[in-house]
């Protein structure tokens, strides 16, 4: 469901709710945090969606790694998997164990078990993950605590619901497609031990102020829940912001999945977020794109900003610094 209509349906609920509830549908995060006892909080998540690529291992593999990053955004290290499918009668055997095979090794990778799971029957098959995490209450990376002066990080290029959609087309490269399916099998793990290993703050507290990943609302989309349960804004230099090989291109031809509209149509409700007038159109889409298996968007401390980047680069692992939280409210892009 797209961000305008996901809000109304879940504005219409009544849910009872517990002291030990951390974080739930009260606030738009992650994932639900259920505190167990002083020193340790569960942490339950739930995706599922249909093919992004056409190998069906692939496909599996992707689809776990898209799960498990709600439990890294969350600040928490995944214990437990449950797998979730939807497939058709006729599909063959052999691709739905492929399907099956696919996420229960990205599993194994993140150091968890996948350990059962349901499946129903469905014309277009479906596949994804409920997982459970652990972390100690003190660790959560919720969305609620961006703080003006924080400095904006991601963790992965953005780029490819518009490469699918070029190859969905037959107008894609698939050196394009490639690069794309690498990055959503990559898990976030390394990328959330690494914020997580931060030196604490002079009062203990983490220096990762805010945390989420980034997925079908796409960058602007999960930035906004960031800014709003936060009560901050928020500056983005779209220059800064990684890209996907051929993204770009695609995105200033039209080539654009239907998602991605949606996200823009809400988040640009109100006058919410602001483009710069050297800002294109094309550059505006990539802001949306829905992402799958996205990297992780985080709000740190100003004064760990430097060790954070110096320890990406120490792990060779991506990290770019694409703006600013600010006083106010609403997103600039400039």
């Amino acid at each position: 469901m797209g961000p305008g209509a996901l809000s109304t349906v879940l504005a219409g609920l009544r849910l009872p709710t517990h002291p030990n509830l951390l974080v739930g549908l009260d606030v738009s995060d992650d994932a639900a945090v259920y505190q167990i006892n002083a020193q340790q909080a569960i942490v339950q998540t739930v995706d599922f969606f249909p093919p992004v690529v056409d190998d069906p291992y692939t496909y599996g593999a992707i689809a776990a790694a898209n799960a498990l990053s709600d439990i890294y955004a969350m600040g928490a290290r995944p214990i437990l998997a449950l797998a979730i499918a939807a497939f058709p009668e006729d599909l063959p055997s052999a691709v739905m164990q492929a399907i099956l095979q696919g996420g229960a090794d990205k599993v194994a990778e993140a150091g968890a078990v996948l350990a059962g799971g349901h499946t129903v029957v469905d014309n277009e098959p479906k596949y994804g993950l409920c997982v459970t995490g652990l972390l100690a209450p003190s660790q959560v990376t919720a969305k609620a605590n961006a703080q003006p002066g924080d400095v904006l990080f991601l963790t992965k290029p953005l780029g490819t619901g518009i490469i699918t959609t070029a190859i969905k087309r037959n107008v894609g490269d698939t050196a394009h497609l490639d690069a794309a399916v690498a990055n959503m099998l990559m898990l976030n793990k390394v990328g959330a031990e690494i914020a997580q290993g931060l030196r604490p703050a002079a009062d203990g507290s983490s220096a990762v102020h805010s945390a989420t990943d980034i997925t079908g609302f796409g960058l602007l989309g999960h930035a906004a829940e960031v800014a709003r349960n936060s009560d901050v804004g928020l500056r983005i230099t779209a220059s800064a912001v990684p890209l996907l090989p051929g993204a770009l291109d695609y995105a200033r031809r039209g080539i654009a999945p239907g998602g991605l509209y949606r996200n823009k149509a809400f988040l640009e409700q109100d006058g919410y977020v602001r483009y710069s007038t050297n800002i294109d159109e094309g550059q505006q889409l990539l802001l949306f794109d829905p992402q799958t298996s996205g990297g992780l968007f985080l709000a740190v401390a100003a004064e760990a900003a430097d060790e954070l980047q110096a320890r990406y680069v120490a792990a060779n692992h991506g990290c770019w610094c694409i703006g600013e939280v600010v006083a106010g409210s609403g997103i600039e892009v400039s």
